[in-house]
């Protein structure tokens, strides 16, 4: 893929958010990542933009506790979204999560799109629903990636990414495998970004 079919090999680190005050001005477009505590949601993100480190990864579940925005151009963002559903993190701090995550789905007129991330070794959460629920309520398109397809052979693949399109109706939300070990599926993700972003 060149240059010009990936813009997102341009992006940048712009903040970090603790609460909606410290969002950037809500003007543009943006498409957020999220997922659950330790599906690969950085590593997603830096395989997309080619970059190795612009998304800290951690194999501590449970480390992004902010809202992390990325500049692809002007009024062009990628938005890090913290982990969901890591059971040994304070109730505090799942509140305050939960709070954040609110106000930014509840805030943002310039979302127009989200990346739902689930593992293709694991079961559907409850979460994962509630995600996909408050959504689908705001009305945000959902497209989603069954990461680490590396793990399985091709027929374990086959099977469990069947068992995740009867879960997940095709009218609903689109979807696709990913790994960030062997690229599959990057190219089919950035077209889904730039019709999001740039209408193409």
């Amino acid at each position: 893929m060149n240059k010009k079919n990936n813009p997102y090999r341009n992006s940048k680190y712009l903040l970090s958010a603790y609460n909606f005050q410290q969002f950037p001005t809500d003007s543009g477009r943006e498409v957020a990542f999220v997922g659950r505590s330790n599906v690969g949601k950085s590593s997603v993100i830096n395989s997309i933009t080619d970059h190795k480190r612009l998304a800290k990864t951690s194999k501590t579940p449970g480390r992004t506790q902010q809202i992390n925005f990325f500049t692809v151009e002007n009024y062009i963002r990628l938005v890090d979204l913290p982990g969901y559903g890591y059971a040994r993190v304070h109730k505090s701090i799942k509140k305050q999560w939960e709070v954040l995550i609110n106000d930014y789905f509840s805030a943002r007129n310039s979302l127009v799109g989200l990346i739902l991330i689930l593992d293709i070794r694991r079961d559907v959460t409850l979460q994962d629903k509630e995600m996909l629920g408050w959504c689908q309520a705001v009305k945000i398109p959902v497209h989603l990636l069954i990461n680490k397809a590396d793990k399985f052979s091709y027929q374990q693949k086959s099977k469990s990414f069947e068992k995740f399109k009867k879960f997940f109706p095709a009218e609903e939300l689109s979807i696709q495998l990913f790994s960030t070990i062997d690229r599959t599926g990057v190219d089919e993700v950035t077209h889904i970004l730039n019709r999001w972003l740039y209408g193409e």
